[in-house]
């Protein structure tokens, strides 16, 4: 009903990773595993569950539009100042602000691609094209393509790092490339949704790339590493005028009090403490993981985030129904690869023994 806008009515939809509930009701079996959403396998810190549940007793009252204090809580622990820090229902929500706030129809935004698949969809609802760059041949960004790939109509480059869903990531340093490399009006979007898990090596873009480049903005999330996901808070760290801009798109009060409170604990020492020990568990069940893949045969790019990823071209869709029938959901990207979850110990073996009884490396 209705006329909606021929850039809706064109969007490709985006595919939550399935629950284990519904493999399991589709395949008519029980105690399935969902390793297909990039989700924390532990709770929240303890802080951060009492500290939601005592702002739910304020749920009758309307939480603070701008999440002032979560901004003032990242500016102090990031050194910035907090003009420099906005915070939304999670990075992808101020990924949507921001494509909202610089795409008109017939701009374009750059992603080397496959990356993540919010991308084209907030694009491409404002009227923009997303230029996909090829990954290189071992699922890295080949950097050099995408200044390449900038023109006059080019608003925003996004960059995955680490990428999803193959898991490899860039230093800051060859960031700083590009962003020598592109004109000054075009966004340079880090979304470093899985900044935890990867190797600090890699250099850290807030302090080495903010204050070089006016033009490039940092989005982050308590998603994955906090294990907030169903909360949904994210924060992005940019140019005072950029953060502006992307203020200027924030819906009323996007971030509930209970998120907001929830993120404001999480920053506390205790909570970070048990955040970091199950970073550090996640990080060395992805390298038993990588490495028992390894001996088995399988080749896999480098994991930097708390999955891994496994091309495996046509054979795709064969490997995840398989393994979905036996109770071990993956997300699957047709023809592409399957991305694997790192869970718990359990959940771990269960999925390496389920694939080698239904593959074997090509």
């Amino acid at each position: 009903m209705g006329r909606v806008r021929p850039a809706v009515d064109a969007l490709p939809a985006y595919k939550p990773g399935k629950a284990a509930e519904q493999a399991e009701r589709e395949h008519n079996i029980a105690e399935a595993i969902k390793l297909a959403s990039n989700e924390n396998p532990y709770p929240p810190p303890a802080a951060v569950v009492e500290a939601v549940a005592a702002a739910c007793r304020n749920g009758n009252l309307y939480c603070d539009h701008r999440a002032t204090a979560v901004r003032e809580a990242l500016a102090d622990r990031l050194d910035l100042a907090v003009e420099q820090v906005t915070v939304g229902a999670g990075s992808v929500a101020l990924l949507y602000q921001l494509a909202t706030a610089y795409i008109d129809p017939g701009d374009e935004a750059i992603t080397p691609w496959i990356s993540f698949e919010a991308y084209p969809i907030s694009v491409q609802t404002m009227g923009g094209t997303l230029v996909q760059v090829p990954l290189t041949p071992d699922h890295a960004f080949d950097l050099d393509a995408v200044a390449a790939a900038v023109n006059e109509r080019t608003k925003l480059v996004l960059l995955a790092t680490p990428n999803n869903p193959t898991g490899t990531a860039v230093s800051s340093a060859a960031v700083a490339t590009l962003a020598e490399a592109v004109r000054h009006d075009v966004i340079v979007l880090v979304d470093e949704a899985y900044r935890e898990f990867a190797d600090p090596a890699l250099g850290d873009p807030v302090t080495d790339l903010l204050p070089r480049f006016d033009n490039v903005a940092v989005a982050r999330t308590f998603s994955k590493a906090y294990g907030l996901a169903s909360l949904r808070v994210g924060y992005v760290m940019a140019h005072p005028e950029v953060v502006s801009a992307i203020d200027k798109c924030l819906y009323p009060f996007n971030v509930s009090g209970p998120a907001q409170a929830a993120a404001l604990a999480a920053l506390g020492d205790d909570a970070t403490a048990e955040a970091q020990a199950n970073i550090d568990a996640i990080a060395a069940e992805r390298g038993r993981v990588l490495a028992a893949l390894a001996a088995d045969g399988w080749e896999t790019p480098d994991a930097q985030a708390n999955f891994v990823w496994m091309p495996l071209g046509d054979r795709t869709d064969e490997v995840c129904i398989a393994l979905e029938q036996r109770g071990v959901v993956v997300r699957p990207f047709s023809q592409v690869g399957i991305r694997v979850t790192i869970g718990t110990p359990a959940q771990n073996d269960r999925f390496l023994t389920t694939l080698a009884e239904v593959a074997q490396p090509a």
